[in-house]
């Protein structure tokens, strides 16, 4: 993993939040590339590389709203999980609700994390950094290419 660019998808439908994201990693000066889709069913395309992501990198990272249209993030989260090719690429719920049932709901489906937004700009990058600290330079992440 060290000396390329960690691929994170972020699968965040509000504009504002995916602005706050990009600014983070800007401010931060993050080596990652960035990849938005804005609802789950984009999210699952990608991931499987389908349609229009036919030729998009397999993700060492997600970052995943739970309020998305037309598949939510817990629905994503299950289909990641179940799948042979996709269960090992950590996924990270960053989400605004700080409700138990989902917290619970998201670690029963095998979330990596599950990360509360904070409102602050300042919070914002902070959490964005500690992130990337943590998946990044603690954990060692599996090569893209490998499967299990």
């Amino acid at each position: 993993m060290e000396g390329r660019p960690i691929e994170v998808l972020l699968v965040e439908d509000d504009q504002g939040d995916i602005l706050l994201t990009r600014e983070a990693f800007e401010f931060n000066k993050l080596r990652n590339r960035l990849h938005v889709v804005n609802d789950g069913e984009q999210a699952m395309a990608f991931l499987r590389r389908e349609e229009r992501y036919r030729d998009a990198p397999r993700p060492d990272l997600v970052l995943l709203d739970l309020n998305l249209p037309r598949m939510d993030g817990m629905e994503v989260l299950r289909e990641v999980k179940d799948d042979q090719d996709l269960r090992t690429i950590p996924v990270v719920i960053l989400t605004t609700s700080e409700a138990e049932e989902d917290i619970l709901q998201g670690y029963r489906l095998h979330a990596n994390a599950y990360v509360a937004k904070p409102v602050d700009f300042e919070q914002f990058i902070r959490v964005v950094r500690q992130i990337d600290d943590f998946f990044v330079t603690v954990v060692k992440l599996p090569h893209q290419g490998n499967r299990l």
